[in-house]
C-alpha cells in the first residue's frame, strides 16, 4: 500500500457521482446523505420506512433530496431492481437491525436483516456490475469481545455475544469471503469492484430517536423533565460523532475510486484513547451540556441482558494508511448534539441545523 496521504476528506470527484445509500432512512444513513447531498453526488436511498417518529428522515425532508425506494434487503430480487435501476458507481450499505436489546428478542430477523441483507446487496452489485466501491457498514461489536484492555484491529477474530454482534460478525465473515472469492479488489485486471467493511465506534449525533440508545434516551429524558435510566454506568464504549465515522467511510470510498492498491479491506473508525469512557460520564457531561432542570440519572429497573462492559478499537491502520483521525473530542461532541436537539426543539429546521453541523466539521477536515 502507498505511503501516509492527508487526513483531509477530499471532497472532490462527488459532484454529479451517482451514490446509493441503503439504510438512508436511519439516523446514521441520514446525515450521509445529507452531508453526500452537499458534496453534489446523486443520491438514492433503499431502506425500510424510518423506524422512529420522530425520524431525522422525516424532520430533515430527506426524501425530498433523493431518488427515496422503501425496499427490504432481505428481498434479493427488489433489492436487485433498485441497483439495476440506480446503477450506482458507489454503494455505502448501512440498511441493518441495528439495537442489541432488540435483537435478543427478533434474533431471526437481525440475522436475516444483517447477514443476508448484507449478502444480497454485496451479490446484486457483483452481478449487475457498474458499482466501482461498496462500503459495507458493520460496527465495533463484531469483535469477539474478550473484555480486556487492549483495543482491538482489523486482524482480530469475529464473534458476539448476542444475536447483534454475532450477526455483524458473520456478516464481516461473509464480506471478507466475497471480496476473496471474486477478487473484489478494485485492482487493475480484475473486477472492477472494491469491497470494503468499516466498523465504528458507538456513534452519536443529532436526530437519533432511537429505542434503548444511551444518548437518545437521555435527549428524551431531559426534553421531559424525567430522570434518565441507566443500565451499565461503569461500561465503557468507544463514543464518537456520526460525523467522525462518515468522515472516514467518505475517505476509504475516495481512495477506493482513484483505485489506489490495498484500500478494499476491514478498517476501525475510533475516536482517541482518552474518549473511550464509561456510560457514567457520558450521563453527567450530557447532564451538564444540557443545563437547566435536567434531572440526576437513576438506575435502570428492568431485566438488562449481557452487554459487553470494555471495548476499544484500535484506529492506527486508518490513521496511518488513510490519513484519517477524530477531528472532535467527545465532551464537544456531547455538547454539538445538546445544540442540535434544543435548537430543533425550539422550532428550528432539522435539515439546516444537520447541514449547519456538517459545514463546521468540514472547515475542520478540509485542506
Amino acid at each position: 500500500m502507498e505511503g501516509l496521504v492527508s487526513g483531509a476528506v477530499g471532497m472532490t470527484g462527488w459532484q454529479g457521482r451517482r451514490v446509493l445509500v441503503t439504510g438512508h432512512t436511519g439516523f446514521k444513513g441520514g446525515w450521509l446523505t445529507l452531508w453526500l447531498h452537499q458534496l453534489g453526488a446523486e443520491v438514492a436511498g433503499l431502506s425500510l420506512a424510518p423506524a422512529t417518529d420522530p425520524s431525522l428522515f422525516e424532520a430533515a425532508r430527506i426524501g425530498d433530496l433523493v431518488d427515496h425506494h422503501i425496499t427490504d434487503i432481505r428481498d434479493l430480487a427488489a433489492v436487485e431492481r433498485v441497483i439495476d435501476q440506480v446503477r450506482p458507481a458507489v454503494i455505502f450499505h448501512l440498511a441493518a437491525q441495528p439495537l442489541v436489546r432488540l435483537s435478543y428478542a427478533q434474533p431471526v430477523e437481525t440475522f436475516a436483516t444483517n447477514v443476508l441483507g448484507t449478502v444480497h446487496v454485496m451479490d446484486a452489485a457483483r452481478r449487475i456490475g457498474g458499482v466501482a466501491a461498496l462500503v459495507c457498514i458493520t460496527t465495533d461489536k463484531c469483535y469477539e469481545n474478550r473484555e480486556w484492555i487492549w483495543p482491538y484491529r482489523e486482524s482480530d477474530p469475529m464473534g458476539g455475544h448476542d444475536p447483534y454482534s454475532s450477526s455483524k460478525g458473520c456478516a464481516e465473515l461473509a464480506i471478507a469471503a466475497y471480496r476473496r472469492s471474486y477478487h473484489l479488489t478494485g485492482a487493475a485486471g480484475e473486477d472492477p469492484m472494491a469491497l470494503a467493511s468499516v466498523r465504528a465506534g458507538n456513534v452519536i449525533g443529532g436526530g437519533d430517536w432511537s429505542l434503548d440508545r444511551l444518548v437518545p434516551d437521555l435527549v428524551r429524558a431531559f426534553e421531559q423533565g424525567l430522570a434518565p435510566e441507566i443500565r451499565a454506568p461503569l461500561s465503557v464504549r468507544p463514543w464518537q460523532h456520526v460525523l467522525e465515522a462518515l468522515s472516514g467511510y467518505l475517505l476509504l470510498a475516495e481512495r477506493m475510486l482513484a483505485r489506489a492498491p490495498g484500500f478494499a479491506d476491514a478498517w476501525n473508525f475510533g475516536p482517541a484513547d482518552e474518549d473511550a469512557r464509561p456510560v457514567g460520564w457520558i450521563v453527567e457531561t450530557m447532564r451538564a451540556a444540557w443545563g437547566g432542570d435536567a434531572a440526576e440519572s437513576v438506575p435502570f429497573s428492568g431485566a438488562v441482558p449481557h452487554e459487553a462492559g470494555l471495548l476499544k478499537l484500535d484506529t492506527s491502520k486508518a490513521r496511518a494508511l488513510l490519513g484519517w483521525r477524530p477531528a472532535l473530542r467527545l465532551e464537544e461532541a456531547l455538547a454539538w448534539i445538546v445544540t442540535w436537539h434544543k435548537q430543533v426543539g425550539a422550532g428550528g429546521d432539522a435539515r439546516a441545523a444537520t447541514l449547519d453541523q456538517i459545514a463546521a466539521y468540514r472547515a475542520r477536515v478540509e485542506p
